[in-house]
């Protein structure tokens, strides 16, 4: 759990960060910052791939994998609904007025955006089943940077509040962990390689996107990461069966 705490606590010395500067994190620092974490996405997830390649005795799976994952993002349209509810939440912020309820609204809708942010991802729903089953929490440090400069952004923008964001974050995390914590005699170390496969290609999709290099939607690649389950799930009744 030592990585989800580092998270949670990057979350919460950043919105005291943005809460205290109120005026804005300056753009040029959150590019470069941002761009680091691009450059550390790709590292790391081309890592995942060269490494779990090798082990794979599926080799066709991770293909498979993305491109039924992808189509059925695509056909939920997750990205879209994504962007249109965060849009949504930044409007409603613009148009509100400076009184007493309108500021506790827009609390409300930054803290709902950052749930968002920090909640949804690759490396926040990976990292911490990669760290409950072996011990590995580079994705979650990574994805601790990043939530660093997020939440500071936003707490410059909704205030101290924000902090709100850290335990739910903490829950969610903290949730994946304990899951993949009780099924860790469940899952076979075929099912682990493809995940680490599949998820080191979505991290180096979250890169691309991050140095707005391409934007390959990478939402509507998250449900990638359920097929290989669901391949080893057929897999395991079909032998039963027999």
């Amino acid at each position: 759990m030592i990585g989800t705490i580092v998270n949670t606590t990057t979350i919460i010395i950043g919105s005291i960060t943005g809460a205290i500067l109120k005026r804005g994190i300056k753009e040029q620092y959150q590019t470069a910052l941002f761009n680091a974490m691009g450059v550390a996405s790709l590292v790391l997830g081309m890592n995942a791939c060269v490494q779990n390649m090798p082990k794979s005795n599926y080799p066709v799976l991770f293909i498979v994998s993305l491109s039924v994952g992808s189509l059925i993002g695509y056909i939920l349209r997750l990205d879209e609904r994504f962007n249109n509810l965060v849009t949504k939440l930044q409007n409603v912020r613009k148009q509100s007025s400076p009184t007493d309820k309108a500021v506790k609204n827009n609390l409300a809708e930054g803290l709902s955006m950052g749930i968002l942010l920090y909640c949804i991802g690759t490396l926040s729903m990976l990292g911490p089943v990669m760290s409950a089953l072996h011990g590995d929490n580079t994705y979650l440090y990574t994805n601790a940077t990043l939530d660093l400069v997020t939440s500071a952004v936003l707490a410059s923008t909704y205030g101290i509040g924000m902090i709100w964001a850290a335990p739910v974050l903490f829950c969610s995390q903290g949730t994946f962990y304990l899951i993949a914590k009780c099924s860790e005699s469940a899952i076979s170390a075929d099912l682990m390689t493809e995940l680490g496969i599949v998820g080191g290609a979505l991290i180096v999709v979250a890169g691309l996107r991050i140095l707005g290099i391409k934007d390959c939607k990478t939402l509507n690649m998250l449900p990638s990461l359920l097929v290989p389950v669901v391949f080893f799930i057929i897999k395991y009744i079909i032998t039963c069966q027999l």
